[in-house]
């Protein structure tokens, strides 16, 4: 049992954040227990079904509010950020490329969910060394911990408009992690202001309009939750507008004034593999099932399951600049053993054909004449298509 006085966990607490930053954390906070008053805001997301078929956001509901039923014990919980953007990654240049593909930027290199428990585990040993002993567990995305609401309370930022947390100085683009320990330290003081003001262009610039009301994501209709939790046919409506986004999406992020303060990351572990930064659809379209499992070990990016790859690059080749070789990539999965990639592939290559025969609709207008006739000879009309 620790007898630390208020004064040595006082400086243990000065010394965490020291740790934390040597560690590779670029802002560490500490807060309670208590998010009490979460509940109801919860409930009524719940209520609402934006959980979409993320059915376990609905367990342990109690715990969520409560870390300490969660890891009995927990008196504090220290939170944690971690930046990740990649240095000279081209984020519109690919997002405005249809044949690239797009994959949201904290997963083109490791897994960030082993990079940041392996730090935070590490934060725990030095603790548990100066303290001798410590009860204490590292969490990152797992268990039913909410960790922006945590974040806010630990001092780390606001939570914008777009759900994310932001930081005056950081931007959101950071990942976030927690440490639970049974230590009484002095916490800090919660972030109580919002810096977003009048500003909505996170809101305004989602291709779905997956924000129904400021801070509030319908996740059913957010492209992050559709390439990557859902298993299901994602609903046609939506698939032209999801672009070349076939793993996450950043637009959110990318549009909010707040992220020109951002800096870049220095850690290997983010750094892009297997050129997925910038890579043709038709390429990652053509791998098979062993090639997907190995270029992506140790990535994310397994979370969609191969079904849900192939599926969710299908949607982005019907939403490419089309031509012969992504036609040829398409027919080639037309028979493939699962139902819903075949379903997928369908769609794109009747979405491509619908798309071709506007176009030529459109050209033997401007030119005078009836779509049937062979304007592909006219040079006018080349001309015009070209």
């Amino acid at each position: 049992m620790n007898r630390l006085s208020p004064e040595q966990l006082s400086q243990l607490a000065a010394q965490i954040k020291n740790w934390a930053q040597e560690l590779g954390f670029q802002q560490c906070g500490i807060t309670g227990t208590d998010l009490s008053a979460e509940g109801p805001k919860l409930q009524a997301w719940l209520d609402q079904g934006y959980q979409g078929d993320m059915g376990y956001l609905e367990n342990h509901f109690e715990k969520r509010l409560d870390p300490s039923l969660l890891v009995p014990g927990t008196q504090r919980i220290i939170s944690v950020r971690m930046d990740y953007l990649p240095p000279d990654t081209q984020t519109l240049k690919i997002l405005k490329q249809p044949d690239k593909a797009y994959i949201a930027r904290y997963t083109l290199g490791r897994d960030y969910h082993k990079t940041l428990r392996k730090r935070l585990t590490r934060l725990g040993q030095r603790i548990e060394e100066a303290c001798e002993t410590l009860g204490y567990r590292a969490f990152v995305d797992s268990a039913p911990v909410l960790e922006r609401p945590l974040a806010r309370e630990a001092g780390i930022g606001w939570q914008g408009k777009h759900s994310l947390i932001l930081n005056r100085e950081a931007g959101s683009w950071f990942l976030l992690g927690e440490l639970f320990i049974d230590l009484p330290l002095p916490v800090d003081a919660p972030y109580t202001e919002d810096h977003c003001g009048r500003c909505s262009a996170c809101m305004d610039v989602c291709p779905t309009q997956a924000f129904p009301a400021p801070h509030v994501l319908d996740a059913r209709r957010c492209i992050s939750y559709l390439t990557i939790e859902y298993k299901g046919s994602i609903d046609p409506e939506l698939r032209p507008l999801m672009g070349n986004r076939i793993f996450g999406c950043d637009d959110c992020q990318l549009i909010c004034p707040w992220n020109r303060f951002a800096s870049h990351s220095t850690e290997t572990d983010f750094k892009p593999r297997h050129q997925l930064d910038d890579i043709d659809l038709t390429e990652l379209f053509g791998w098979d099932e062993a090639q997907f499992l190995h270029k992506t070990e140790g990535s994310a990016i397994r979370r969609t399951g191969y079904q849900g790859w192939l599926r969710n690059i299908a949607i982005a080749l019907g939403n490419s600049n089309g031509g012969a070789e992504v036609i040829a990539a398409l027919q080639a999965r037309l028979s493939d053993p699962s139902p819903l990639v075949q379903e997928h592939v369908q769609w794109a290559l009747a979405q491509l054909q619908e798309r071709a025969a506007t176009h030529t609709t459109e050209v033997a207008r401007a030119v005078g004449m009836h779509p049937a006739h062979p304007i592909l000879d006219h040079p006018r009309a080349r001309k015009l298509a070209d």
